[in-house]
């Protein structure tokens, strides 16, 4: 019977950790197979097919789009590599294509370094959330960056930004997109409505009625205010609050006094989601014309060197990524 399901994975940095997560994912979850679904890997087809060997795996057994051949002494110095940098990207823009052309139905994606992407001469590359957005034909505020985890689902509404470009970058509009962004993916995902979507503040106790800054009176809390009368957030029964203390809103978060959390900048999210769902937190890019998943870690130059890796956060990216495939028809439709 054929595959139901096509997965592209993307392994990522030849020198990091993205390739041995992605094969040590798929030999973990072999079951998935049996459902009908399959997986084709975009990398270094030769240093896949070794990793898949020393893993007990048949490396014929693999699909495998090969984005060119990293020298080993590269992928041993597990560093910053324009080498490493221009595969890795190479093996992105493939497996963009695959999902592009609907020869498979998802996207899931190992970690890259933006430094060795821009030392192999793509000086424009701020992250792959950002240069999914363009390979679409979409300006970078057209998509939102989310975690979603067993205890936090959260939506930024910036992230790749320098703290001090922050403030200025805050806009209702970018506000309100990330907030029906998350809305959306939380009904996709089977949240049952009625249910809350905190926004935090931007400045210490959410300003403090402009002690600490004016961004929250100025910008937040208006545009909280429109979008509670939103007519999808409204209709589908999903109540915004904020702004309120991040602290605060990731507290009810993890104690389910609300379904999602928008956070303002990029480490006001991270930082609770891996406290809390290190390893089983998944990046979801929402807003884009196909189903794109990730690890929610970077490259980890370190643990490839001394190999030691956990692969949990790639397989966690697979389940959601076939999750919502299988939930998004509209998006994933196998051709």
């Amino acid at each position: 019977m054929p595959f139901s399901h096509r997965i592209a994975i993307a392994t990522g940095d030849p020198a990091g950790v993205g390739p041995w997560v992605s094969i040590a994912a798929l030999a973990s979850i072999k079951e998935l197979q049996e459902k009908q679904v399959g997986f084709v890997l975009f990398g270094d087809r030769a240093q896949l097919e070794g990793i898949a060997a020393s893993m007990g795996l048949d490396p014929s057994s693999l699909a495998i789009v090969d984005a060119g051949s990293c020298d080993r002494e590269v992928i041993e110095a597990h560093e910053d590599n324009p080498a490493s940098g221009a595969i890795a990207l190479r093996a992105l823009d493939l497996a963009i294509d695959s999902v592009q052309s609907k020869e498979t139905q998802a996207l899931v994606t190992a970690p890259v370094s933006k430094a060795a992407i821009r030392m192999a001469g793509h000086s424009d590359f701020v992250g792959q959330t950002e240069h999914l957005a363009r390979r679409a034909s979409l300006p970078d505020e057209a998509v939102s960056m989310l975690f979603i985890g067993p205890r936090l689902k959260v939506g930024l509404v910036t992230t790749h930004l320098p703290l001090r470009a922050v403030p200025d970058a805050l806009s209702a509009e970018r506000i309100a997109r990330t907030v029906r962004h998350l809305g959306q993916a939380l009904l996709c995902l089977g949240t049952r409505p009625p249910f809350g979507i905190a926004v935090c503040g931007l400045n210490p106790h959410a300003g403090e009625s402009g002690a600490f800054g004016n961004e929250e009176k100025e910008v937040i809390a208006p545009t909280v205010l429109k979008l509670q009368s939103d007519p999808f957030l409204a209709g589908q029964g999903i109540e915004v609050i904020g702004p309120i203390p991040s602290e605060s809103a990731f507290r009810q978060a993890a104690q389910r006094q609300v379904a999602g959390v928008v956070a303002l900048y990029h480490d006001q999210a991270t930082i609770p989601t891996k406290l809390l769902d290190w390893g089983h937190s998944v990046n979801v890019t929402w807003g884009l014309p196909f189903i794109r998943t990730s690890v929610d870690h970077g490259v980890a130059y370190d643990a490839a060197r001394q190999k030691r890796f956990e692969s949990q956060g790639m397989r966690s990216a697979i389940a959601l990524a076939i999750e919502l495939a299988k939930a998004h028809p509209e998006v994933a439709e196998p051709q």
